[in-house]
């Protein structure tokens, strides 16, 4: 894992794309909470290294389940997006995240 703070490159209102492009430069899966952009991107058809979209919750714990459970069954992150997000059913104070994929 590296942080955009670690890279040295936080807080610089780096353009989106650009934050794409040095995850896949370095060959690592972008992990974000910035939904709408980062699908643009990825349905844009650019290449990339995976992405992943976190839900901006305070269950984290919820969100990590579900994303190791998603990442022992997948190897291969290159040019797909997964967003974590909360499947709440109905009458049941339960609240269970789940993922989906994201097609091109």
């Amino acid at each position: 894992m590296l942080t955009s703070y670690e890279a040295g490159k936080a807080n610089q209102s780096i353009p989106d794309d650009e934050v794409l492009a040095f995850a896949t430069q370095e060959k690592r899966v972008l992990l974000t909470l910035n939904r709408d952009d980062f699908i643009a991107l990825h349905q844009s058809g650019i290449s990339h290294a995976g992405i992943i979209i976190c839900k901006d919750d305070r269950d984290y714990v919820g969100q990590a389940k579900i994303l190791q459970s998603w990442l022992s069954e997948n190897s291969d992150f290159t040019n797909r997006l997964i967003r974590i997000k909360r499947n709440n059913q109905p009458k049941s104070s339960i609240q269970i995240f789940i993922y989906q994929e994201y097609t091109r």
